[in-house]
């Protein structure tokens, strides 16, 4: 697998604040969360309690056929300082681990593979889409699995109590190693079940914003004048959620072009293909809802300024009727001893007919040109 060395990205504040929401990493005192799982051709098995990282890199170095599967729920720095030790990782690689808020890469260093990937699911009660950052790292017989955010692919909040027994229905065992056949091709297996796993959580999060967009686009046409707002917050949704695919789609492509560099079995090729084809469905679907949601704001401005329009045509036609009176009334208003109906009989009564005849006049005028 090749390098594709991207600078880190600093999450933006509204990121930063989901974090502290969901807890932040967890203090450095913190009981470790890691969980081991040991592989050997392709079967699961419960790692001693006392297992050290050490000890998963002994029994992975004991047989081709084996390998270490760690996973980290809520890593603390004990954790980490603890892998970093034992894998002997590059201080720049465990400066990323230790400071996560990271677009998604890939980056190599000596023999180690490190990816950085973010799941994203839908919160419908707030029209939302919420991220989950991991980092994976990947080194002959041994594969990392770290959940900076607390979070699981769905969203689910890890902990370190949570059971990870073999034969039970807990959905992270079930994403990374339930199929035997795919985890005998090896620790890059581990890296395409999460890969997969999390490419389809992005098909449920579309299917939220498109019907978003499709209220969206009932509420521009019912003349809502909050509409505006809805379409703006929607393609931020839209806007995250391809960065995190078009991202993605770059890890995904430097795979595929380190599969013969790297010697990594060939049959694995075909699954990442299939992922692939997935996250460009998705990517084009989500270029799709923006496009769409850019025109449906630009509908929604053309139906404002019309809307607008007709109030102004209406300002108009009233300030055009009440003009005819006030201009007579101000006339006759002005007190002249020399006017020629001041002192005429019939002076009032005309001065009166004039300004209702005018405002009829131009009451229906308006009326006919639809203007009121």
């Amino acid at each position: 697998m090749t390098s594709s060395r991207s600078s880190r990205a600093p999450l933006r504040r509204r990121d930063a604040s989901r974090r502290r929401a969901q807890g932040g990493r967890a203090p450095e005192s913190a009981r470790s969360s890691r969980i081991t799982r040991y592989v050997r051709d392709g079967v699961v098995e419960t790692a001693p309690d006392d297992a050290a990282v050490t000890d998963g890199l002994a029994f992975a170095a004991a047989g081709t056929d084996r390998m270490t599967v760690s996973l980290y729920p809520s890593p603390t720095e004990a954790d980490i300082r603890e892998l970093a030790d034992a894998w002997d990782l590059h201080p720049i690689l465990v400066d990323d681990l230790l400071h996560a808020g990271q677009r998604p890469k890939l980056e190599r260093y000596g023999d180690v593979l490190f990816i950085v990937v973010r799941s994203a699911w839908y919160i419908d009660e707030r029209e939302d889409v919420d991220f989950a950052e991991f980092h994976l790292l990947v080194r002959a017989g041994a594969v990392a699995v770290l959940c900076p955010d607390r979070r699981w692919i769905d969203g689910t909040p890890g902990s370190a109590t949570e059971s990870f027994a073999i034969g039970a229905s807990d959905r992270r065992e079930q994403t990374l190693l339930a199929d035997e056949q795919v985890l005998r091709l090896g620790p890059e297996a581990v890296v395409y079940r999460l890969l997969d796993a999390i490419v389809d959580g992005y098909v449920p999060v579309l299917q939220g914003l498109g019907t978003d967009k499709e209220q969206v686009e009932r509420q521009v046409f019912s003349g809502d004048d909050g509409v505006a707002e809805r379409i703006y917050r929607l393609s931020q949704e839209v806007i995250d959620l391809q960065h995190a695919t078009s991202s993605l789609s770059e890890v995904v492509l430097s795979l595929n072009r380190g599969f013969g560099k790297y010697d990594v079995p060939e049959e694995l090729r075909a699954y990442l293909g299939d992922v692939s084809d997935h996250l460009a469905r998705v990517s084009v679907r989500a270029s799709e809802y923006r496009e769409a949601l850019a025109q449906i704001l630009s509908v929604n401005a053309t139906l404002v300024a019309q809307r607008q329009n007709e109030d102004m045509k209406k300002i108009s036609g009233w300030a055009a009727v009440l003009f005819a009176p006030t201009l007579i009334a101000a006339v006759y208003g002005m007190n002249f001893d020399e006017m020629p109906e001041l002192h005429w009989a019939f002076g009032y009564p005309m001065a009166v007919g004039l300004m209702a005849g005018f405002a009829g006049l131009l009451f229906g005028l308006f009326k006919w040109r639809k203007w009121m």
